[in-house]
């Protein structure tokens, strides 16, 4: 049973100032956590003009959840689908964008009350560039990725390691967001890889990416340690395909990364069985053992 505080009733939210230029979209596999994520974007300082939901469930909960809201002011738009994974939920809902600026946060992250109005506000002062903030841990469990960093930077080409990139919490203009192109959707990418690839493709196409402290969201961890080890498989094999899919193309930045990649997978696993952190082992095995047979299958099965 997850367990998460549930502080904000989404049936009667104070009517908030709407920022009228910027949309809002959500992917969902309609899991129970994301009527708490939905209450703290009710509760935020500012609504979007609209908040799209693109639910790949079967289920009727998400939009008797979505209708709450409409009835108490905010723009909610519900777009049921019956594709799975989370770069064709995306491309749903940016498809259906009209305002001029998109903001993305994922079904599982919690956003702080000011999160809206301070990434429409770097957006403006950055009108070129992709913004993209901090996932802090939240809740009991450890989440399977977390981004954690207190510093403003600015990326503007890929970096060695890795690029300094958020998919579960960015905004940017849509005119951005059209330049560096949809999400892939590739099968390879349903469980993870989407975001780096989309980082990737943005900074290669000379669209800088800044992380901005302050644009805060909280990601919840809701897994068990099993579900965790599964879910960095997954993981490893989707970030092998994305390497695959540039080694193909005989990309040495992406050689020179994977390469790396490696390293500190064994270095993590060495670690965590040294100092006894479990998660840390678990986490540096599943890439170890999970990153070649990804590029493998890619660089043998081009999609």
């Amino acid at each position: 049973m997850v367990k998460y505080a549930t502080n904000i009733r989404m049936n009667s939210p104070e009517q908030r100032p709407v920022l009228d230029d910027v949309t809002v979209v959500i992917p969902t596999l309609g899991r129970p956590i994301l009527e708490e994520s939905l209450s703290r974007i009710a509760s935020g300082t500012a609504w979007p003009a609209k908040l799209i939901v693109v639910d790949q469930s079967s289920s009727d909960t998400v939009a008797g959840w979505l209708a709450r809201l409409c009835r108490c002011g905010l723009n909610a738009e519900h777009v049921p689908s019956r594709q799975r994974g989370k770069p064709a939920a995306l491309n749903r809902g940016i498809e259906r964008v009209t305002t001029r600026i998109l903001a993305i946060i994922d079904d599982d992250c919690f956003a702080e009350p000011d999160w809206l109005k301070l990434l429409r506000q770097h957006i403006y002062n950055n009108p070129d560039c992709v913004i993209t903030g901090p996932a802090h841990p939240a809740g009991s469990e450890v989440p399977v990725s977390a981004v954690t960093g207190k510093s403003l930077s600015i990326s503007r080409r890929p970096g060695i390691k890795f690029d300094t990139f958020c998919g579960s919490n960015m905004g940017a203009r849509v005119a951005v967001i059209h330049k560096v192109g949809m999400f892939d959707e590739d099968p390879c990418f349903i469980a993870a890889a989407e975001d780096c690839d989309w980082a990737y493709r943005a900074l290669t196409a000379r669209v800088p990416i800044i992380y901005a402290p302050d644009v805060v969201v909280h990601h919840f961890g809701w897994r068990d340690a099993d579900q965790r080890y599964s879910r960095y498989q997954l993981y490893a094999r989707s970030h092998g395909s994305f390497y695959g899919k540039y080694l193909r193309r005989g990309d040495w930045l992406i050689a020179l990364r994977a390469l790396i990649h490696h390293l500190r997978a064994l270095k993590r696993w060495v670690t965590g069985a040294i100092t006894g952190n479990r998660e840390q082992m678990l986490n540096g095995r599943a890439y170890l053992t999970g990153l070649l047979p990804g590029i493998l299958d890619r660089i043998r099965h081009p999609q």
